[in-house]
């Protein structure tokens, strides 16, 4: 990271900071579709500006991306992550231009995480978001923070194109559709309480916009093959988010309500997490996870959650090198289908990190969403090189 520092009318603090990515995906069987590739290479770069000035009470963070696909023409794209003015008052703070914002306490899904538009061409694990515009005014009271959100426009899901692998080459993410005239340009907004009391956490939320989750329906001008495209729902959305803490024992979960024009529903992930610190004598800790899902939709949900069990384990060396690693086993009891993942990185010095990630899936049910991805087993190294 460089810093620099300045004086202007009193002194200001300019960081450059960012890096550089080169990953290698190999897939161990033949593609389902035709133009899909066994391997894929890409390189991405990520650098991040930050300046803070009348002492440190305002402040400007930018942070584009940009990624280049050795075959997937979708993946290979870029975007601005953030460009937003930050000033923070004794209990207020507003936040005004781009920026990415989470919510969500579980860990193999985050049902009420709803702000930011997936870039689901970077992983399919649905954690990397594309940049969203927004007005976000946060207040702070001794009952709990309030965050008010006014979203102009609308960012479109990202999908991986006719050579993306894992994808869906019959999807046509060009020809989107809206239920409101407004498409794009519809004002989204929402608005979140929080509060800790003692050893719980609690979030309540409402959203009111256009759904982040497009639905894939066939394309209505064309009658002769298979072409899916995403269709956006106007949707008003009841988020609850509790994690209470019993001695080294997490509980989480997650609630919505979704209600829209075409079927409202119910959905929910729950779990716990169980820490050990220090396993086998050392600066280690081991934790147990085991999440639960659920959705009243059933088999006719577009999720590949709707009623799936979760176990996983997470290993954190504590090192220098912040080395850990991640295992993950999900099974779904509607369709007997199965997945699982490993995740995993340590650091060489101060400016590089190397992850190793794996996923394996097994479906044998065409009516499954998971099916598509039955031969899309992939192991995937990433080395990132942090300035």
């Amino acid at each position: 990271m460089l810093t620099l520092l300045l004086a202007y009318d009193g002194s200001y603090a300019v960081e450059v900071r960012g890096n550089f990515e080169l990953q290698q995906r190999y897939f161990f069987e033949e593609a389902s579709f035709p133009l899909q590739h066994r391997g894929d290479l890409s390189f991405a770069a990520q650098p991040e500006f930050f300046w803070s000035w009348n002492e440190d009470a305002d402040s400007l963070e930018i942070v584009p991306s940009i990624r280049l696909d050795q075959y997937d023409a979708k993946r290979t794209h870029g975007d601005l992550k953030e460009f937003s003015w930050v000033h923070v008052s004794d209990e207020w703070e507003s936040r005004i231009g781009v920026r990415r914002v989470f919510w969500g306490v579980t860990e193999f899904q985050h049902l009420v995480d709803i702000i930011n538009q997936t870039d689901a061409v970077e992983d399919i694990d649905n954690e990397d978001k594309l940049g969203q515009p927004m007005l976000n005014l946060s207040l702070s009271k001794d009952w709990g923070i309030v965050d008010f959100y006014l979203m102009p426009y609308f960012r479109e899901r990202t999908f991986a194109g006719k050579q993306g692998r894992p994808g869906l080459p019959f999807l046509n993410s060009d020809k989107a559709l809206y239920e409101s005239k407004s498409k794009q340009h519809h004002l989204d907004w929402a608005v979140r309480w929080t509060q800790s009391i003692d050893e719980l956490e609690l979030a309540i939320s409402w959203f009111d916009g256009t759904s982040r989750e497009p639905l894939l329906i066939q394309n209505p001008l064309v009658s002769t093959q298979l072409e899916l495209i995403p269709f956006y729902q106007q949707i008003e959305q009841l988020g609850i988010e509790l994690q209470q803490s019993v001695e080294d024992t997490l509980v989480k979960v997650e609630i919505i309500h979704n209600q829209n024009t075409l079927k409202s529903y119910w959905a929910m992930q729950s779990g716990i997490e169980y820490s050990q610190y220090g396993v086998f004598d050392s600066n280690a800790d081991l934790g147990w996870l085991v999440e639960y899902s659920w959705d009243e939709r059933g088999k006719t949900s577009p999720t590949i959650f709707q009623n799936d069990i979760f176990v996983g384990t997470r290993l954190a060396l504590n090192d220098v090198d912040s080395s850990e690693v991640l295992m993950g086993l999900g099974y779904d009891l509607d369709f007997h289908s199965s997945s699982f993942i490993i995740e995993s990185s340590t650091r060489f010095g101060d400016s590089i990190k190397v992850s190793l990630d794996a996923r394996f899936f097994s479906s044998n049910k065409p009516t499954d969403p998971l099916y598509f991805f039955r031969n899309d087993d992939h192991v995937q190294l990433t080395a990132q090189y942090y300035y």
